[in-house]
């Protein structure tokens, strides 16, 4: 059983944040009405490979994908694995469909709503990889119980991964870095951080590719980016 617990003051009983933006153009809200309902995630039962995909295979899950840049990408990259990504922003929605129709990208699932709500029905133990780039770090103190890295979400995190299955944090705001690795230090009974030096979280590593909003982050706002690989033991 996951140790996801109801009413925790640090557990996320649903992700916040906006749901839209400017107003999608033609060719993006077509894709909202027609490709999405094709690979959109079950709206209730088990999550498994088996369902979404129709064979076993690993399954690896983003939550919060932005513009599914790196979603996109790493479905790309391991054609025989299995991608779930959520995002409540329908314009970051929009532009992984496109990305989606433009690579022929059969691997991948998308749930436009609540990462936590489907993550939920994910058996424990089935996921390979699950990922978590550049999440919102409501940086006043007041509203750090709206963090995604908090104990009740990394426990579910840890559930749903594999013995050996891999989670990727990444982001560029120091406040949640902080708070992130605090959260992570109480959790290194679940994961072990694979770190052999300052590179190991100050290079990008393989198979890690720059999103728009890294790239906006790093030039425009002149920040520094960290990353993160944690093992789950």
């Amino acid at each position: 059983m996951s140790a996801y617990k109801q009413g925790d003051p640090t557990t996320l009983n649903r992700l916040y944040g906006r749901s839209q933006g400017k107003p999608l153009r033609a060719a993006q809200q077509e894709l909202v009405d027609n490709l999405l309902p094709q690979i959109a995630v079950p709206a209730e039962g088990p999550i498994t490979a088996e369902r979404l995909f129709g064979h076993d295979c690993p399954l690896h899950f983003e939550i919060g994908f932005g513009g599914g840049e790196h979603l996109a990408y790493r479905a790309d990259l391991l054609p025989d694995h299995g991608f779930i990504g959520a995002e409540p922003f329908v314009n970051g929605v929009a532009q992984a469909l496109t990305h989606v129709r433009d690579g022929a990208l059969g691997n991948v699932r998308i749930q436009h709503g609540d990462a936590l709500e489907v993550l939920r029905r994910v058996p424990d133990g089935a996921l390979t990889m699950l990922y978590l780039l550049h999440p919102d770090p409501w940086p006043k103190a007041k509203h750090a119980k709206r963090r995604m890295m908090n104990d009740g979400p990394v426990d579910m995190i840890a559930a749903k991964l594999k013995p050996g299955g891999e989670f990727r944090f990444g982001t560029d705001h120091p406040v949640y870095l902080r708070h992130a690795l605090m959260v992570m230090r109480r959790h290194r009974h679940q994961f072990d951080w694979q770190v052999e030096s300052r590179k190991s979280w100050e290079v990008r590593p393989w198979g890690w590719c720059e999103t728009r909003y890294e790239h906006k982050a790093r030039t425009v706002f002149g920040h520094e980016v960290w990353y993160f690989r944690f093992r789950r033991r």
